[in-house]
């Protein structure tokens, strides 16, 4: 099917199952890590528009573009990106997901030393967050400083980290006011690890097949929540790094350059930021539509320019970071 037969379906009309799919392994993988920690808990998995652990449930919604290869190219073809797509990626979110399915299998949340060192799991999660990279009260697992977005998301990082095989998490965080935290989780987890959990609901909430928009409106939608207003003021910026036309100059056009080298660029910014690649891809864009307008041309050796665009892009994402991550809970 091309894209545009394939985004007129309806999610629900898509048959997915995680049997037999490639991330079917990944959440065995997660059970056995769960084993190998003497948990009795396991998680329920469903196929879902998006990674997905509802409150009250202690189970996990898995995308549906992982479950089939086709609805990763489109994912991909949509947003420039594939959120879980490698391996070890994969096993971050899930562990991370499994932090948020067992709070809500044995309610752990209502304790009141999780309370203490987390917050309160019932405050409003925020349009947006500002985070603080060089905060130590928080682990660092998924990219994004995302630890710090909510008391529910400190908690399912601080458990990702301690379940992660084989971390040194004491080692790691050992002078970071985090390790209370890990240290409460790793006591925590031994107390309850062979208590039958009182919120043992297989119940599926927003299920593929329950799911009646296209997958062209799932896209709309998605790509709408990603697309952040950037400040158009980089001009200089951008007059600083190529040079303008002039008669006989032979040298690649900046706009030919950066559509070369745009995923690279986004890739590299995105994974050091955390902001996400079709964000970044937006701003980049706007920056090669200014370069043809503005008729720029390299000045520099290929490399040289790209290292000056990855400084100057990661100088403007991050300005917008410090202004509120889009607050997209998982």
């Amino acid at each position: 099917m091309k894209d545009e037969n394939l985004l007129e379906l309806r999610l629900c009309d898509l048959n997915l199952h995680i049997a037999g799919s490639p991330v079917e392994e990944r959440t065995l993988r997660l059970d056995e890590e769960l084993a190998d920690k003497g948990m009795r808990f396991r998680p329920h998995y469903w196929v879902g528009a998006e990674w997905f652990t509802p409150d009250g449930v202690p189970g996990v919604a898995v995308p549906f573009y992982l479950v089939h290869p086709r609805l990763t190219q489109l994912e991909r073809d949509m947003m420039l990106d594939v959120e879980g797509l490698a391996a070890p990626e994969c096993m971050k979110i899930l562990r991370h997901e499994a932090g948020h399915a067992i709070d809500n299998a044995y309610r752990l949340h209502r304790r009141k030393r999780w309370r203490e060192l987390f917050g309160s799991f019932t405050d409003p999660y925020p349009d947006a967050y500002r985070p603080r990279p060089n905060s130590r009260r928080f682990v660092q697992h998924l990219t994004g400083w995302y630890a710090q977005a909510h008391p529910a998301e400190d908690f399912a990082e601080t458990f990702a980290v301690w379940l992660t095989p084989g971390y040194p998490w004491r080692r790691r965080y050992a002078d970071w006011a985090a390790l209370e935290k890990l240290e409460y989780v790793d006591e925590l987890m031994k107390k309850i690890a062979n208590e039958v959990p009182p919120v043992r609901s297989r119940r599926f909430v927003e299920p593929l097949n329950e799911i009646k928009s296209t997958l062209r409106k799932h896209y709309q939608s998605k790509r709408d929540l990603y697309a952040v207003e950037w400040p158009a003021y980089y001009d200089r910026d951008l007059r600083r790094i190529f040079m303008e036309d002039a008669p006989n100059n032979r040298r690649m056009s900046a706009a030919a350059f950066l559509r070369t080298w745009r995923y690279d660029i986004c890739r590299t910014v995105s994974e050091t930021s955390g902001v996400a690649v079709y964000t970044i891809n937006h701003l980049l864009k706007n920056m090669i539509e200014r370069c043809r307008a503005m008729k720029l041309r390299l000045q520099d050796s290929p490399r040289r320019t790209r290292e000056n665009m990855l400084l100057m892009l990661m100088m403007h994402t991050m300005h917008v970071a410090r202004a509120g991550y889009p607050q997209i809970a998982v």
